[in-house]
């Protein structure tokens, strides 16, 4: 558990790291061009992540299915970031011949579309070691991603065009790709990679895009929305408190990558039930002291932190406590379903998404202030916390879950 906290914590400084460093090497335009390439890798990084990782986390079985489901997992990332890299570096290299300027976001979509299968496989092995149950080799090979990113990074000159910035980041990751496989090798030795059950009508990665593109682009939209049709002000304090619960954040991603596996050597839908409800009532305990810490902290050390969003930020940090306490609830149970019963997690997913979006514009309408948006947002997860311990209640007694299945995540619907 250790390892895998620490190894979600090294990645998510590695993006923090890259963002930082590159605004402070670009131009205003050369950064923005940057964060938008980058967007485009984030929202590929999460399909892949729904797609293929929480998908192969499911495995279960012996040596030889685990390793199995592993080789095919990297050779699918593979084969598919290949395809996709294809088409944006053709994109790119149009655009920059169009516009005639390789300086632009067609040298930089070019740049990504040229690095994107090795930032992508090397993401992706994270997802097959903790199917192995060794979150230990994950955290050495993205240990090195990091330790490899920054000082590349900060060598480049001032005012850096953002497709060298964009290549100079996507080769960095070739020493922790090259790490990982070689450590992902004596697990996945002599069995053969099968790629068919990623095409097939039904695969369990289908609905967990699906689940990525609800939770995420519903949200990310209402947010926009609430900025362009009602109180910019509004979104730049919501921004601002979520970004102090940022630890919280490493947590929850920590027992989405690494919890299936864990909670699925327990066997029986009890035992599973029961260890997830403890960790859920120690995630939403933390949740709750980490918002009494902020809330405590002085005005001129928050002034520090968020400069002057800190203000506006700071009004929202009971309603945000709040709804990272029951967020931890939340995760813990659908990462039960995963495990039990992998299907149920969709319906819960879509229509509780769309549920906090309409708490939250709902809450700023009554309020006209960002606080009843923010309350609107933990209202939002809590509901979702019920409606998926509910679920995870009615789950027959009988029903086999996944856990001994032997390989659930690759197989046919």
């Amino acid at each position: 558990m250790v390892a895998s906290v620490l190894d979600q914590a090294a990645s998510s400084l590695t993006n923090i790291a890259v963002l930082v460093i590159a605004a402070r090497v670009s131009t205003v335009h050369g950064f923005a061009t940057f964060s938008m390439v980058y967007l485009t890798f984030t929202v590929l990084l999460g399909v892949n992540m729904a797609y293929v990782g929480q998908a192969v986390v499911l495995t279960r079985g012996g040596v030889a299915a685990t390793g199995a489901a592993c080789r095919s997992a990297v050779s699918f990332t593979a084969l598919a970031a290949t395809g996709v890299g294809a088409l944006l570096a053709a994109v790119g290299a149009v655009t920059a011949a169009v516009t005639g300027g390789w300086a632009g976001p067609g040298g930089a979509f070019l740049a990504l579309g040229l690095v994107l299968p090795s930032v992508l496989v090397q993401d992706g092995l994270r997802y097959a070691f903790s199917t192995l149950r060794r979150p230990g080799l994950a955290l050495a090979a993205d240990t090195l991603r990091l330790v490899c990113v920054v000082p590349a990074l900060l060598l480049q000159p001032r005012h850096s065009a953002p497709g060298l910035l964009v290549a100079v980041w996507g080769v960095s990751a070739v020493p922790a790709l090259l790490l990982g496989l070689r450590l992902l090798w004596p697990h996945v030795r002599g069995v053969r990679a099968d790629l068919r059950p990623y095409v097939r009508r039904g695969h369990l990665g289908q609905r967990f895009v699906v689940e990525f593109a609800v939770g995420n682009a519903s949200s990310q939209l209402a947010v926009l929305g609430l900025g362009l049709f009602a109180a910019p002000l509004a979104v730049g304090a919501l921004r601002g408190a979520t970004t102090l619960f940022g630890p919280l954040n490493v947590l929850f991603n920590s027992v989405n990558a690494f919890g299936p596996p864990l909670l699925g050597r327990l066997g029986g839908r009890r035992a599973v039930a029961r260890a997830a409800a403890v960790l859920g009532l120690v995630l939403c305990a933390v949740g709750l002291a980490w918002g009494l810490v902020l809330h405590a902290l002085p005005a001129r050390a928050g002034h520090q932190l968020l400069g002057a969003t800190w203000q506006s930020a700071a009004a929202l940090l009971p309603a945000s406590g709040a709804q990272y306490a029951v967020m931890g609830l939340g995760t813990c149970a659908l990462v039960t379903l995963r495990v039990l019963s992998p299907r149920a997690t969709l319906p819960v997913q879509v229509v509780f998404s769309l549920v906090s979006v309409v708490l939250m514009l709902g809450g700023y309408l009554l309020s006209g202030s960002a606080l009843g948006a923010a309350w609107g947002l933990a209202a939002g997860s809590a509901l979702k916390a019920v409606a998926a311990w509910t679920r995870v209640a009615r789950l027959p007694a009988h029903e086999p879950s996944s856990a001994a299945a032997p390989v659930p995540a690759v197989g046919a619907p």
